[in-house]
């Protein structure tokens, strides 16, 4: 038997959430909203959907809709995650979660009053080389960690040219940060456990975009567009993240782990997909490199020409497994917190140009 699942903005929503419902056994897509009612019907006709909306209490009326996916932009993820749980909805919600951790707490104990399952898109956590790295750490592969470091060097943003828009505001959750760093927190969090405290610099290399919508008058933007962060762990370890999205030839996305028994390098220099491409080389102490096969029993059962798109059937299949079960299990809602908390600490840090501790979780 089917859960009908809305699908709330048609950006992201339309290219991953929609396909990826439509292509779960389990999942029926019954209605789409967008702010254009036109297009929310274009979207709706093309793709079979049989309700389209531009306002969200007439979509959380429908009795059909049983949970419903939110891939706005971050500025109005909390006011319509509310309204999705307040309506007795299930949710899945995009990251960066909220615009403030203080937001995605409240969310969090909402849906726990309610007894409703609200789950995080963290895809990483179900790509097979990343399930195997989180395997092997584990395992105790490395030993004793010694220094992680993070690059996640893109282009997407590197031409001057490319339009304004929310994107490009600090206020509307706009940037690389919100973009990459969110899920660069929740995996260090899956991988390597809690952070103890982080010091952060994060700088805007391209100060305005042209505004279509103006006629192509240039606008201010201070989101960031490059971050680098150093982190200490809980266990001492040092981490250290740099994050681009204006990086020509950038060298795409690496998580390098030392230990005092060996290495791990997991990585791709794919800057067009940012879930293909991904290889896991390892090395015990002393030793070279050498790539690893990764197991069969973790291997999508269908890869998609978007790589984001079969890590999201895995998503999906998570939330509905927690929705049949009752339980919100990892990750949930709960690592959203988290996830958002080290992007509030993050901006502060750079603010106040310190060193500060993380709270626990």
């Amino acid at each position: 038997m089917s859960i009908g699942v809305a699908v709330v903005g048609t950006g992201f929503g339309q290219k991953i959430h929609i396909p990826g419902f439509q292509h779960h056994p389990e999942t029926e897509v019954v209605a789409v909203w967008n702010r254009d009612l036109g297009k929310a019907k274009a979207i709706a006709d093309s793709q079979q959907i049989p309700h389209a909306f531009n306002r969200l209490d007439k979509l959380l009326s429908l009795p059909e809709v049983e949970a419903v996916s939110v891939s706005t932009p971050p500025f109005l993820h909390y006011e319509m995650a509310k309204q999705v749980l307040e309506a007795g909805k299930h949710l899945l919600l995009e990251k960066p979660m909220t615009l403030r951790v203080s937001e995605t707490k409240e969310l969090y104990q909402l849906a726990q009053q309610k007894g409703l399952i609200a789950i995080a898109d963290f895809e990483y956590r179900f790509v097979p080389a990343w399930q195997r790295l989180a395997e092997l750490l584990q395992e105790g592969y490395v030993g004793q960690t010694r220094l992680i470091k993070i690059d996640w060097l893109a282009v997407s943003r590197a031409d001057p040219d490319r339009p304004w828009n929310w994107y490009s505001r600090k206020d509307k959750g706009g940037g690389a940060l919100g973009a990459i760093g969110s899920h660069a927190f929740d995996y260090i969090h899956w991988l390597f456990g809690p952070v103890k405290r982080l010091c952060a610099h994060l700088s805007c290399a391209i100060p305005q975009r042209p505004d279509p919508a103006d006629g192509g008058k240039l606008k201010p933007v201070d989101a960031d567009d490059t971050c680098t962060i150093m982190l200490e762990l809980a266990d001492g370890t040092p981490c250290q993240v740099s994050l681009s999205s204006v990086t020509y030839q950038g060298r795409g996305h690496w998580v390098e782990v030392y230990g005092d028994r060996g290495t791990l390098v997991l990585g791709s220099d794919n800057l067009k997909d940012y879930v293909h491409g991904f290889h896991l080389s390892a090395a015990p102490a002393g030793q070279n490199l050498s790539e690893q096969e990764i197991p069969k029993r973790l291997a999508f059962p269908q890869v998609f020409t978007d790589g984001r798109l079969a890590p999201f059937i895995r998503v999906a299949d998570h939330w509905l497994n927690c929705i049949k079960s009752g339980q919100n299990t990892s990750p949930s809602l709960k690592e959203g917190i988290y996830s958002q908390l080290l992007m509030d600490l993050t901006h502060e840090s750079h603010e106040k140009k310190c060193w500060l501790d993380v709270p626990k979780y």
